[in-house]
C-alpha cells in the first residue's frame, strides 16, 4: 500500500480538495472553500495546511466566526446542498461563537463542515488558555457543546482517527436524509503530528446526490388516498428545492388540478405566476392558502418539516378527517403528525407518484375555488405593497418598492423579526432559489452574512438583503468582507427603532410595550443612530433615504455599482399585514394584574379548546 506522510491537517486539507461534485453537467469542488479566523488553536496546524493549499481550496477571512458560518449555511442552501463550505476557527469563544450557527444548519437540514480547534491529545500543558476545565469529566472541552447541534461529532486525538472520521462525515454531509452539520474538533497537538496516510485517502471522489425510490407498499397507499380526495392540497418545503423537484412539482399540480402551498424553505419552488400556487402557508400565509388548509382532505406535504408556523400549531388544517402524506427523505419528518409517510427523494417521489395517478384529477369544483382564492389574494396583497406617501412607510410597502425593482432572477433574503412574515405573504419569487430565508432556526444575525453565501453561490444573481435594525446591530461586520472580497450585495436596512416585532406579539399577548422598541427600554438617552454612517464606514454605497420613491430610486442606481450598497429607510414599527395569516399558539400566563393578558389569556384558552375539541 502506497502512503505518503503528512500532518493531521494538511491530511484533512488534500482530502477536501479531492472531493468532488457534478453540477449542470461540470464536475465542480464539492468544497468551494474555507472560511477561517485564526487564532490560538489553528493558526499553526490547520493555519499551514491552508496556506499550502489556497490554490486549490481557498481560505476566506472574515470578522465573526457565527458569521462565517452562516455565509457557509448560505452557500449550500443556495447551492441546493450540492456544494459545501468548511469553517475553523480557534480553541475557545471563537469555537463557541459557531454554535448557533450549527443549531440554524441542524435545523434547516443543510451540510456544514465545522472544524474548531481543540485543547491538546496530550495533555501535557493543561489547562491551556481558552480552555474549559469540567471538574468531574478531563474529556470534556467547549467543543462538546457542538454534539446537540452536530448530525455528527467527532474529536481527533490521533492522526490516523482522521481517516474514518473523514468518511463518516462525508456520509453524513452528502446523504439526503441525513444531511446537516458535522464538527471535528481538531486537538492542536494532533493537528501538528504526521502520518503515513493511504494514498488512497485523498484519491478523487465525485458525490452525487442519492435518489432514493418509494417504496411500492407506501406508493400505492399513497395513490389511494390521493384518488380518493375532494380537497387535496400539496404543501411544498425546503426539500422541494434540495432535490430540484420544481420542474415535477409544477407538472404535478398541473396534472392532477392540485393546488399547492409554499413554506418559507418551499417558496420558490414554484413561480408566483403559477395558476396553482396559492403562495404561503400557515402562521404567516396567505388568505388563499390557509383557506385551502382549512378545506383539505388530503396534504401531500414535499420535503417540510411541518413545524409550528407551517401547520398553525397544528390547528391549521381542520378537517377532523384530514390526511397527510409525508413525501420526504427523512422517515422522522414523513411520518410526523400520524402522516401515511412516502419516503422518498422529491423529484423521484413526485414522478412516481404523477406516474401513477395517470388520468386521475382532483374535482374540478375544487381547483376553481382556490384559483378564486389565488385571485382575490393577490389583489389584497396589491394593496398592502401599493406606493405610499406616509412618512413612516410599513414592512410591506418597503417590500413592495424593492419588489418593483427586482427582476425575475433577481434573490431576496431575510432571516428573522418582522420581515420574514411579510415577506412570506407578499413577495412574488420568479425563479427557484429567488427566495431565500433562514427561518427554520429564525437567526438574527443571519441577513448580511448569508447574503455572502448566496452571491459566493451564484455571483450572477443580484441578491438583496432585507434586515431590520435590530438583526443589523447584532451582526454587520460581513458588510466589511464583502467588499474586501468584492462580493457586491445590495442591503435594505429598515429601522424601526427596536424589536418592532416582538413588541407586537407582546401586544398582543396582553403585555404593554416593554423593553422591545428603544423608547420603551431603559434609556437614559434615546440613540440615534446613523447606519449609513456606521455602512459607509465599512466601505460601503450607503445613503439614507426619505421615502419610497426615493428607495426605489436608490435600488435601481445600486444595481450598476461595483460593490456593496447599504440603504436605510425608517419605517413604522406597529404596522403589520393583517390580512391572511393564522393563529399561532404563544403561552399566555394565567395569572396577572393587567386586565389585557386576562383578556388574551381567555382568547387563548378558547383557541386551545377548538384546537384540541
Amino acid at each position: 500500500m502506497s502512503t505518503i506522510r503528512l500532518t493531521m491537517a494538511q491530511a484533512l486539507v488534500a482530502a477536501m480538495a479531492a472531493q468532488k461534485t457534478v453540477v449542470g453537467g461540470r464536475t465542480l469542488p464539492l468544497f468551494a472553500g474555507v472560511w477561517a479566523i485564526f487564532g490560538h488553536g489553528n493558526v499553526a496546524g490547520l493555519g499551514e495546511a491552508l496556506h499550502g493549499a489556497r490554490d486549490i481550496l481557498p481560505t476566506l477571512r472574515a470578522h465573526n466566526e457565527q458569521a462565517m458560518a452562516h455565509s457557509a449555511i448560505a452557500f449550500a442552501k443556495a447551492s441546493r446542498r450540492r456544494r459545501m463550505m468548511a469553517v475553523t476557527s480557534s480553541i475557545g469563544p471563537g469555537a463557541t461563537n459557531m454554535v448557533t450557527a450549527a443549531a440554524v444548519a441542524h435545523v434547516n437540514r443543510l451540510p456544514l463542515l465545522l472544524l474548531p480547534g481543540d485543547v491538546f491529545a496530550g495533555r501535557r500543558p493543561d489547562p491551556v488558555l481558552q480552555q474549559i476545565e469540567d471538574f468531574g469529566d478531563g474529556t470534556v472541552s467547549a467543543n462538546d457543546c457542538f454534539r446537540p447541534v452536530s448530525r455528527y461529532f467527532d474529536r481527533i486525538t490521533r492522526p490516523e482517527q482522521l481517516i474514518p472520521a473523514f468518511e463518516r462525515a462525508m456520509q453524513v454531509l452528502t446523504d439526503p436524509s441525513e444531511c446537516g452539520p458535522v464538527t471535528l474538533a481538531l486537538c492542536q497537538d494532533v493537528q501538528t503530528e504526521a502520518y503515513d496516510y493511504p494514498e488512497s485517502v485523498f484519491a478523487e471522489r465525485i458525490w452525487q446526490p442519492r435518489r432514493a425510490r418509494p417504496d411500492e407498499q407506501e406508493l400505492a397507499q399513497a395513490v389511494a388516498l390521493l384518488k380518493g380526495a375532494k380537497r387535496p392540497l400539496v404543501v411544498a418545503g425546503g426539500g422541494a428545492l434540495y432535490s430540484e423537484a420544481e420542474g415535477e412539482l409544477a407538472r404535478f399540480c398541473l396534472a392532477h388540478g392540485i393546488p399547492s402551498a409554499e413554506t418559507q424553505a418551499g417558496k420558490s419552488a414554484l413561480p408566483h405566476d403559477h395558476p396553482l400556487n396559492l403562495g404561503a402557508i400557515g402562521v404567516t400565509g396567505t388568505g388563499a392558502a390557509n383557506d385551502a388548509a382549512k378545506h383539505a382532505d388530503v396534504v401531500l406535504a414535499v420535503g417540510t418539516r411541518l413545524q409550528d408556523f407551517t401547520t398553525g400549531s397544528r390547528a391549521l388544517f381542520a378537517d377532523p378527517e384530514c390526511r397527510i402524506i409525508g413525501l420526504n427523505t427523512q422517515a422522522f419528518d414523513a411520518g410526523k403528525h400520524g402522516a401515511q409517510p412516502l419516503v422518498a427523494d422529491a423529484k423521484a417521489g413526485l414522478a412516481e407518484l404523477e406516474a401513477a395517478l395517470s388520468g386521475w384529477k382532483a374535482p374540478a369544483g375544487w381547483s376553481a375555488q382556490v384559483q378564486v382564492s389565488r385571485d382575490a389574494w393577490l389583489e389584497t396583497a396589491a394593496r398592502y405593497t401599493a406606493m405610499s406617501n406616509q412618512a413612516l412607510p410599513s414592512d410591506a410597502q418597503v417590500i413592495g418598492a424593492v419588489q418593483r425593482q427586482s427582476r425575475a432572477s433577481d434573490v431576496v433574503l431575510c432571516a428573522a423579526g418582522g420581515l420574514p412574515g411579510e415577506l412570506h405573504k407578499l413577495w412574488q419569487a420568479g425563479a427557484p432559489g429567488g427566495y431565500h430565508m433562514e427561518y427554520g432556526y429564525s437567526c438574527m444575525g443571519y441577513e448580511i452574512a448569508g447574503g455572502l453565501g448566496a452571491k459566493l453561490a451564484d455571483p450572477a444573481r443580484e441578491v438583496f438583503v432585507m434586515v431590520g435594525d435590530g438583526s443589523y446591530l447584532m451582526m454587520n461586520s460581513e458588510i466589511a468582507t464583502s467588499v474586501m472580497l468584492g462580493i457586491k450585495l445590495t442591503i435594505v436596512v429598515l429601522d424601526n427603532r427596536g424589536f418592532g416585532c416582538i413588541n407586537r406579539l407582546q401586544n398582543a399577548t396582553g403585555g404593554a410595550s416593554f423593553n422591545n422598541l428603544l423608547r420603551d427600554s431603559r434609556h437614559e438617552v434615546l440613540p440615534e443612530i446613523d447606519f449609513a454612517a456606521h455602512a459607509g464606514s465599512m466601505g460601503a454605497i450607503s445613503r439614507k433615504v426619505a421615502g419610497l420613491a426615493e428607495l426605489e430610486s436608490a435600488l435601481a442606481e445600486a444595481r450598476g455599482h461595483d460593490r456593496t450598497s447599504v440603504i436605510v429607510i425608517d419605517t413604522d414599527p406597529l404596522i403589520s399585514t393583517d390580512a391572511g395569516g393564522h393563529w399561532w399558539e404563544v403561552a399566555v400566563p394565567e395569572v396577572s394584574v393587567r386586565d389585557e393578558v386576562k383578556a388574551a389569556r381567555k382568547r387563548y384558552d378558547g383557541a386551545l379548546a377548538a384546537r384540541d375539541n
